[in-house]
């Protein structure tokens, strides 16, 4: 008797931290803005795990300012670009210029793929001189991150002179204004939803293509997702 065996089935993968890169769009460093994302970054490794990448434009803009095209550009600047494609999480952030976001940083987003950012959750950032210049969020960065569809969570983050401290060290400014720390969070909170969901749709077609199954499931014990409440995920990928 010839006994039949299936093939065997791929371990499932090891968990892993969530992607996230942040994009300073800053023209200068240290600055506001880079204190701005740093906050982010450290209050959304309080909820969840992360491991985070910073991409500043005052360091990379020198490499790809006179790019007309994707192939003209220096490795670094394409390795950098890989990673805000394959990003978990994306966060945005420039500072208010000419009342938009800087050149730079939307000659960086030029260069991304139109269709690599798909359903992927996009924090936005701003920085500015006083209050006039908060609705950047929503006038430029928003409808940006909207024609490449991705999902700008629900609440932006703007901050201005006055929230931040002058430390005297190598980083030289720090978020201090509490009003400011809370929108931060509020914002992380509010976006969970849409950040599980990403990740639990996106658990499943990695296991899909380990298994060759169209219907497995994530985990719900995947630690990316730990801390949040696991329901049905509204599916964001068609």
């Amino acid at each position: 008797m010839v006994r039949m065996t299936s093939e065997p089935t791929p371990p499932p993968r090891p968990p892993r931290p969530l992607r996230v890169v942040a994009v300073s769009g800053t023209l200068s460093t240290p600055s506001k803005t880079d204190a701005l994302v740093r906050e982010i970054v450290t209050a959304l490794g309080d909820v969840l795990p992360i491991e985070a990448h910073v991409i500043r434009v005052s360091e990379l803009g020198p490499l790809f300012a006179g790019a007309l095209t994707r192939d003209q550009l220096d490795e670094r600047v394409e390795r950098e670009l890989v990673a805000i494609e394959t990003a978990d999480l994306l966060i945005a952030a420039s500072p208010v210029y000419r009342a938009s976001f800087t050149g730079l940083f939307k000659h960086l987003f030029d260069f991304v793929e139109q269709y690599a950012l798909v359903d992927v959750p996009v924090l936005l950032a701003a920085t500015g001189g006083s209050e006039r210049h908060a609705l950047i969020i929503e006038h430029s960065l928003r409808p940006l991150f909207g024609f490449f569809q991705a999902l700008t969570l629900p609440l932006g983050v703007y901050a201005h002179t006055t929230d931040f401290t002058a430390t005297g060290g190598a980083d030289k400014y720090a978020v201090t204004a509490p009003l400011l720390q809370e929108r931060i969070r509020n914002a992380i909170q509010r976006g969970l939803p849409l950040i599980r969901s990403s990740i639990l749709e996106k658990g499943r077609i990695e296991q899909a293509l380990d298994r060759g199954e169209a219907d497995d499931a994530l985990s719900v014990d995947d630690p990316r997702a730990n801390g949040l409440e696991v329901t049905t995920p509204t599916r964001l990928f068609s």
